[in-house]
């Protein structure tokens, strides 16, 4: 089995042969150490002449077409295409991102310009607005943007004399702008009788408010203020290019290929003509000028750079050429030397020296040149056209030896065979010819096979066999020289290939990602001596893969620099670099080979950092390398935390229901219930799915999260208090170093970040409109002026706020695979690190992006946990499989054996660390994790007498750990929080279910007790007085959906998920009996009133069964129901039964024999029931919100006066209403604790309580209730209707007409808020304009 890791092994960025000058202008510049800078293809290149070195800036991921110097002439900006094109503003000195500018601009970056103090850029976009951008770019904020204009501007320039004035010219016209406050505007150039309106290319600022610039025809037109003052006319023979200001006067640079130097008032100083020189040529055009002192650096259409020197301006220096305009698709090695052979579709082949970077020769064809190849012994050099012919040079002196034609579709591929002896040529013809190289290129074969174009080709070493590919993915073999097709594969089992350049076969299955279209890979080439591969594709990228490579999706090692397809990779004839060749930007690049021992060393090269890793992110195979992963981190990693409906969608939703509404909003409605309830305890904690969400405050309380709630607890008075300000599930939590305030992010559409305190609970403020779905992970820095948040979205983005003020400082893609921890650095608020599924990633702010590099640790691992340790650079991490890896920068230093299974939470101390897994071990570390100082383990045997509940199992799964008042406190995957004294015991202070969804509850008929049972298995007791603990707990077989204690409140029904009921002893949860009938779930189960003499069970096969307690014996079945029951109802007497089911349907059965009985509606209203639980019927119509198509009321439960009736729905609101709920949509109050769905409501025996249960969320809440005329607490708002109804009144007429008016412009109108993840027969219909008109009222 090959190995599938990426190989050890790199390339390293060594030349880039080419500048690119087709279609930029005015990007060549001489930087402060005269150095030259200018970019080709996707790569910022520094080249110092000198030394005849280039550096690199790797920082973009697409074509850079755009370039500005900073006045101090170090650091330098560049903009780029792309779908979301960014600004880069880099160091020329080490080639790295000082800042990063995005989110602005669509399309690409078309022109760049610092001012003259180099604290602002502006740039300019390639939209359809050519929408101009001020940046304050050090901290990538936009100061002003406005269009600029509705056609293209070609530069912009910043008046050097005003401050907050620009330039902007281009197509017909040229704008002066000035800034002021945050707002650009305009004005127009005049042109007047004085000159041509006419395109204008370039542009440079002078004192007194002139602005000199260059035309289309060639002319220089002067302005003052706005107006055209004069013109020089014929200053080139057509369009000037470029125009550069320097301290003794201005360059232009033009179509004519003429430099020309003016002085400061623009008079001619000197010409200098670039055709006439040595190195000339007609048709050289210019497109960029510098002119620094005495040199003078022109930049020409063509790819070449030359230096001239003023005053012998006769010998310019040509100092780097590449390939013009035109698809670059052919290259071939010398066998012998270190050269490189190139032709092109601009019809040049040229040869490029490897050792002296340089080019040695080049010969014009007269066609374009599709492809290349030397024959084995360096002589000859076949080059194949685009017309079907190929000619064969003399690689000596590049003459002509023989041109043949005989095709007529371009030849894409030609070789030589080991022996020298034939040349094979395959065209696009579909078929490949066989010449012999001694009879002067005679055809002596043809392989005719292929039903597609030739795509690639290779010889067996013994020049025995021929392999092609086929555009149509087909690989064939041929016999040689003949030609005649190989159908026999038995005969080619041991032939050996002499290179390997197809892409089809199983050696190289691996470079194929596993679902991917056939052509995007364009080039490989084997390395046999060092077992590596290399590709190049359609999407820029270079990669290293193993050789051979058999399995599909591969891992390997990515290099970005190509903007756009690779045409053609190869080795050079020793094996130390790999030339490859981009099509569109037609440039030669050269990559160092860097076998494995030496990478070892190379590590103390500062790593070339890219946004995009040079690592194998996207491979996407099931990693043989990385050990399985653990069952809860599986599990976690699997969790998307959609919804159907979002809180957030609501109000949309009912204005969507509002017309078909409006005729029963005009009846009266039902008022909302003068009592009220508030939150009083929960018993629950979210351990499950999060980690490290578990802190102290400053005075002592303790603060985590569960449902939608913030809880602070009082462990002295065992009390808690609520933050409700969340309305969905909260998933993570970072407390601020002072410890008073707290982070806490949600699940939602567009999620939010709220920050509270844990004093007055109130918000101190609320982070939006970034994170889509939700915020999976919050870090606070360590002078708590900023906050990092990670999303759930599939790109991870991480931000960085300045959460007071609100404002995003920056933001990046963070990882494909899901993010479990961010941490800002304490000592530089600017580095960061996340950590997740299968990496550890080290970030620094660069303006308003963040540039990550990926950890080196060998084999990747999935991290749960980081902490910063006692100096900037070292960092701790623990691991899924119970490692604590140590970092020092991003260089991984050890690896230290800490715990059974995953680490899940770690904490920094003063001298030391604490770290809690999966094993339930809590360990503390001196502060270098080489001993362990002390573990506790999380056993029942320890459990302290104060505590209030049972410990589940002994070592639960620890998830969160923190420090603090003498005590380590410790959150469970059980839903327990427990405090660890050191000196051993441990005192469990809250408990809740833990995973599953909880739906059984019942309260006990004269004591402050209720039970829960739930899908985790477990029935449990819970004491409802002030003690709130829990009393009991028992584990059952299977999970259960609801429990029911008997009228005298010893006994205790159970119903199980599996058709099963126990009836227990209610103090001992000892069982009675227990009978299994059914296959469902056993869906409700209910005591009969008075002696309990009869017990109702309903299943999920829609029956109701009644047992006699007595006998034990089921005396009757309710037959009839359609559909599964979900509510069950006795009456007073013990006789009747009344039963919902999940078609809403309403039934009535006699018991105990179980007779459907008709009951009209008025009598069952008359009827006196002993509980009421069911939804259904005309005495709580009222309880259907507006919206009942998307959201369904769960639970119901009447209060025993009859006054309050309490209901829970799928959106997790509890309400209350007025008993009986008549009318349809009845006003109440409602409250948002529980997260998704509330599964039950129970009032207690005395109405003092109302006990509720959330499904997903594992929580049980306690909410007090507040009889009328108590002023109530508004802690939720209890909003009181859907429906706004029309007798509110108390509107002035005015106001009323005003509040009406409905200021939607219609195009804008349609709904902009995307609603993804709504099922298709969820999906509501998208409102007509009209119809959305007729919301109006003002309209009816």
């Amino acid at each position: 089995m090959a190995d599938r890791t990426a190989p050890n092994c790199h390339l390293r960025l060594e030349w880039v042969y080419g500048y690119r000058g087709h279609q930029c202008r005015n990007n060549l510049y001489y930087t402060a150490a005269k150095e030259i800078v200018y970019f080709v293809a996707g790569v910022g290149v520094v080249y110092n002449t000198r030394e005849h070195k280039q550096k690199f800036y790797l920082g973009h991921n697409d074509d850079i077409i755009s370039l500005a110097l900073h006045p101090e002439r170090v650091l330098v900006a560049t903009g780029q295409v792309g779908k979301e094109p960014y600004i880069c503003v880099w160091d020329s000195y080490t080639v790295q991102t000082v800042s990063i500018l995005k989110d602005v601009h669509t399309h690409g970056i078309a022109c760049l310009a610092f001012d003259l103090e180099g604290q602002c850029l502006v740039s300019v976009g390639l939209d359809s607005k050519n929408t101009i951008c001020v940046w304050d770019w050090r901290r990538g904020k936009v100061l002003a943007a406005a269009p600029g204009h509705t056609d293209r501007i070609f530069d912009i320039s910043w008046d050097l004399y005003q401050p907050s004035k620009l330039v902007s010219c281009g197509v017909k016209h040229i704008k002066f702008w000035s800034l002021c406050g945050n707002a650009l505007t305009p004005k127009r150039g005049v042109f007047g009788k004085t000159g041509d309106l006419q395109t204008i290319l370039c542009l440079a600022c002078a004192k007194d408010e002139v602005t000199y610039s260059g035309a289309l025809n060639g002319d220089i037109y002067v302005w003052k203020g706005i107006n055209l003052m004069r013109t020089v006319q014929g200053a080139h023979g057509s369009g000037i290019f470029s125009m550069n200001a320097c301290e003794e006067g201005f360059a232009t640079g033009g179509r004519d290929g003429c430099v020309r130097l003016w002085d400061l008032n623009f008079k001619p100083i000197t010409v200098i003509d670039l055709r006439e020189t040595d190195q000339g040529y007609k048709g050289l055009s210019v497109r960029s000028v510098c002119w620094r002192g005495d040199h003078i650096l022109v930049g020409t259409q063509d790819s070449e750079i030359f230096e001239v020197v003023v005053h012998d301006r006769n010998k310019p220096f040509l100092i780097m050429q590449g390939h013009c305009e035109g698809e670059l698709w052919a290259l071939a090695l010398h066998p012998t030397k270190p050269l490189a052979m190139t032709g092109s579709d601009d019809r040049s082949v040229r040869i490029w020296s490897l050792i002296d970077h340089a080019l040695i020769a080049r010969c014009n064809m007269e066609e374009p040149i599709r492809c290349a190849a030397v024959s084995t012994d360096g002589i000859h050099l076949a080059l194949g056209m685009k017309d079907g012919s190929f000619t064969v040079l003399r690689v000596r002196d590049m003459t002509e030896v023989v041109h043949i034609k005989d095709r007529k579709e371009a030849i894409h591929e030609l070789k030589y065979s080991p022996d020298g002896a034939h040349l094979a040529v395959g065209s696009n013809d579909n078929s490949v010819d066989i010449y012999g190289v001694v009879q002067r290129y005679k055809k002596v074969g043809e392989c005719i096979g292929s039903s597609s174009f030739i795509t690639h080709m290779d010889w067996s070493t013994d020049s025995k066999y021929l392999q092609t590919n086929d555009g149509s993915g087909r690989r064939l073999f041929y016999r040689m020289p003949s030609g005649k097709e190989v159908t026999n594969r038995e005969e080619l089992k041991l032939v050996q290939w002499a290179s390997w350049t197809c892409v089809l076969g199983p050696e190289v299955n691996g470079i194929w990602p596993k679902y991917s279209d056939i052509n995007d890979i364009n080039s490989v080439d084997a390395n046999y001596n060092n077992q590596v591969l290399v590709t190049a594709d359609d999407y820029g990228l270079v990669k290293l893969l193993r050789y051979p490579c058999v399995k599909k999706g591969a891992k390997f090692k990515k290099y970005l620099g190509h903007s756009a397809h690779i045409t053609n990779a190869r080795w050079s004839h020793d094996y130390q670099w790999v030339i490859t060749i981009g099509g569109a930007d037609h440039s030669v690049f050269q990559w160092k080979f860097v076998p494995e021992r030496k990478s070892k060393e190379a590590l103390h090269i500062a790593p070339q950092e890219t946004l995009a890793d040079s690592n194998s992110e996207e491979s996407d195979s099931d990693q043989s390398d990385v050990p399985e992963m653990d069952s809860e981190i599986e599990q976690e990693t699997q969790l998307t935390y959609r919804r159907q409906v979002y809180k957030e969608d609501l109000p949309q939703l009912k204005e969507q229901c509002k017309e078909k509404h409006r005729a029963t909003a005009m009846k009266k409605r039902e008022r909302a219930p003068g009592s009220g309830v508030k939150l009083h305890f929960i018993h629950g904690y979210r351990g499950y799915d999060c980690r490290s969400n578990l802190f102290y405050t400053q005075t002592g309380e303790i603060v985590y999260h569960v449902a939608a709630v913030g809880v602070v607890y009082n462990r002295q008075q065992n009390t808690q208090r609520f933050y409700m300000g969340h309305d969905d599930d909260i998933l993570c939590l970072a407390i601020h170093p002072l410890k008073d305030f707290v982070a806490t992010g949600q699940v939602g559409r567009d999620s939010s970040i709220h920050i509270w305190d844990t004093e007055t609970l109130k918000p101190m403020s609320v982070l939006k409109g970034f994170h889509q779905l939700g915020v999976c992970a919050l870090d606070f820095s360590a002078d708590g002026k900023r906050l990092a948040s990670v999303g759930l979205d599939d790109n991870h983005t991480i931000v960085l706020w300045d959460w007071r003020k609100g404002e995003k400082l920056s933001a990046m893609r963070g990882s494909k695979d899901k993010i479990f921890v961010v941490k800002i650095n304490p000592y530089l608020p600017d580095k960061l690190i996340t950590a997740g599924v299968k990496h550890m990633k080290f970030w620094h702010k660069a303006g308003g992006g963040l540039i990550g590099r990926k950890g080196n640790m060998g084999k990747t691992e999935t991290m749960m946990c980081a902490v910063y340790g006692w100096s900037e650079e070292m960092v701790f991490s623990g691991t899924c499989t119970g490692d604590i890896c140590i970092w020092r920068d991003m260089f991984l230093m050890k690896t230290v054996k800490a715990h059974d299974g995953p680490v899940f939470s770690m904490h920094a101390l003063e001298k030391g660390f604490v770290t809690g897994g999966k094993d339930g071990i809590v360990a503390l570390w001196d502060d270098t994790f080489e001993r362990c100082l002390k573990t506790y383990a999380i056993k029942r045997a320890v459990l302290a007498p104060g505590s209030k509940g049972l410990l589940l199992e002994d070592n639960p799964s620890i998830r969160a750990i923190s420090l603090g008042h003498g005590h380590i406190l410790v959150g469970t995957k059980n839903g327990e929080i427990l405090e660890v004294d050191k000196s051993g015991p441990i005192t469990l202070l809250v408990q809740g279910h833990m995973e599953g969804e909880v739906w059984g509850l019942a309260t006990h008929p004269h004591l402050p007790l209720c039970a829960t049972v739930s899908d985790d298995k477990t029935l449990r007791i819970w004491d409802l007085s002030p003690s709130h603990c829990m009393l009991a707990v028992r584990k059952l077989r299977k999970g259960g959906r609801c429990c029911c204690f008997s009228p005298d409140g010893k006994a205790l029904a159970v119903g199980l998920n599996d058709g099963s009921f126990l009836i227990v002893n209610a103090d001992t949860l000892e069982d009675l009996v227990s009978f299994h009938h059914r296959k469902d779930i056993i869906s409700d189960i209910r005591f009969s009133p008075g002696a309990g003499k009869y017990l109702a069970v309903a299943s999920g096969d829609s029956f109701v069964d009644i047992y006699n307690v007595m006998s034990s014996k089921r005396v009757g079945v309710c037959k009839g129901c359609l559909n599964y029951i979900t509510h069950l109802d006795w009456d007073k007497r013990g006789k009747l039964l009344q039963v919902n089911t999940g078609a809403k349907e309403q039934f009535f059965f006699e018991a105990p024999r179980g007779k459907r009985q008709t009951i009209p509606a008025t009598e069952v209203e008359k009827i006196d029931w002993s509980t009421w639980t069911c939804v259904l019927g005309t005495s709580v119509e009222g309880i259907w919100p507006v919206i009942s198509e998307v959201t369904e009321v769960t639970a119901a439960c009447l209060s025993n006066d009859r006054k309050v009736l309490a209901t829970g729905d799928d959106l997790g609101y509890v309400k209350l209403f007025r008993y009986p709920v008549k009318g349809k949509y009845a006003k109440f109050k409602r409250y948002v604790a529980h997260s998704t769905h509330v599964t039950n409501v129970r009032w207690t025996h005395d109405d003092s309580l109302l006990v509720s249960v959330g499904g997903g969320d594992t929580c049980l809440m306690i909410w007090a209730h507040e009889p009328e005329g108590h002023r109530e607490f508004k802690q939720c708002d209890s909003e009181e209707s859907d429906i706004e109804s029309e007798d509110d009144g108390g509107y002035d007429s005015d106001v009323t007409r005003e509040n009406e008016i409905n200021y939607t412009i219609k195009a804008l109108s349609t709904n902009m808020r995307p609603m993804t993840g709504v099922k298709p027969h969820l999906q509501l219909k998208e409102p007509s304009v009209d119809e959305r008109q007729g919301v109006v009222r003002g309209s009816r």
